[in-house]
């Protein structure tokens, strides 16, 4: 087995506010780092105080890849971001440098480790009927349909989860079969991976009532950094809707829905707490279901010590 082979790759992973750009940075000031984002919401241009992306002053500190490559009118698949993290892992490795991929986008995450399934792409024509069919009887109604045909998927999306309810619901017509059913089958394996040992260290919070506490100090403060007229902005060019994948990111979807007139100040504050709590309460699941992961408690004092102690014995092993 060849040096490169067995070189493993740390992966700082962990639900929003737990700490991963402090810690990210202080192992930047000790090594050669640059940064991979592992974050679906940070390729997005324009869209830098509702995403916490970081700072011009964070990012001098070391090179930061996969943030701002995406205009907020287009999408960005796990697979181009599977593509592109396995690219740029070659490229700062044969550079004598540390890739350190950071972020909490599970579905990167699994996309990059695990390979991608072969899930059919999206179709005009069916998902047309399946707004249509929206229209006229509600997405809770699609959700009961999708509960028929994919119960295993219908479980875990709310009634009115529109985007996935619908991409659901395309994959079982395109198909016949359920997409939990073809997400549990084995990707295909290549070798792009396998040259690489990626290595998980989970920030996870002992008492998760801190984490919320911070959500919501975090979320007030980047309603205190103009939030709201970041969204402005992005509304006026013309071509955004709250249905593209740029704008239903938490935080954006909740002032959309604000800007709309369709809630008041605090409630839209409110519910974008409530949604960033959900989403770390998902980023939580995915990451226990890693048996192999290293985990180090975010609310402790020292926790960004923790992750530098971590990473340094798996780079000098």
């Amino acid at each position: 087995m060849t040096a490169r082979t067995s070189m493993p790759i740390p992966c700082l992973l962990g639900p929003t506010a737990s700490g991963k750009t402090a810690a990210a940075l202080a192992l930047a000031a000790r090594r050669p780092v640059e940064i991979i984002s592992i974050d679906s919401a940070l390729v997005y241009r324009e869209m830098d105080i509702g995403t916490a992306k970081p700072t011009a002053d964070e990012r001098a500190v070391a090179p930061h890849h996969l943030i701002d490559i995406v205009d907020p009118a287009d999408a960005y698949s796990a697979a181009e971001f599977r593509a592109d993290a396995l690219r740029l892992t070659a490229e700062i490795s044969a550079r004598g440098r540390v890739p350190l991929l950071v972020g909490g986008t599970m579905l990167y995450y699994k996309a990059l480790t695990q390979g991608l399934n072969d899930l059919p792409a999206a179709d005009a024509n069916v998902r047309a009927q399946l707004d249509a069919d929206a229209a006229r009887d509600g997405w809770p109604a699609l959700h009961a349909r999708l509960a028929g045909v994919d119960p295993v998927t219908a479980a875990r999306l709310a009634p009115n989860d529109s985007q996935r309810i619908q991409r659901a619901l395309e994959v079982f017509m395109l198909t016949g079969e359920a997409m939990s059913a073809l997400l549990s089958a084995p990707a295909p394996i290549d070798d792009a991976a396998a040259q690489w040992r990626f290595v998980p260290i989970a920030l996870e919070p002992s008492d998760r009532s801190v984490l919320h506490a911070r959500i919501e100090r975090r979320f007030d403060a980047m309603l205190a950094s103009g939030l709201v007229d970041e969204v402005v902005k992005l509304r006026e060019r013309g071509d955004l809707s709250p249905d593209m994948p740029s704008m239903r990111c938490v935080g954006y979807r909740q002032v959309w829905e604000y800007l709309d007139g369709a809630v008041d100040y605090s409630t839209m504050r409110d519910k974008g707490v409530f949604a960033t709590r959900q989403l770390c309460k998902r980023q939580l699941t995915w990451l226990r279901s890693m048996n192999e992961r290293v985990v180090v408690d975010c609310c402790e004092p020292h926790a960004t010590a923790r992750v530098l102690e971590t990473i340094e014995a798996l780079l000098d092993a």
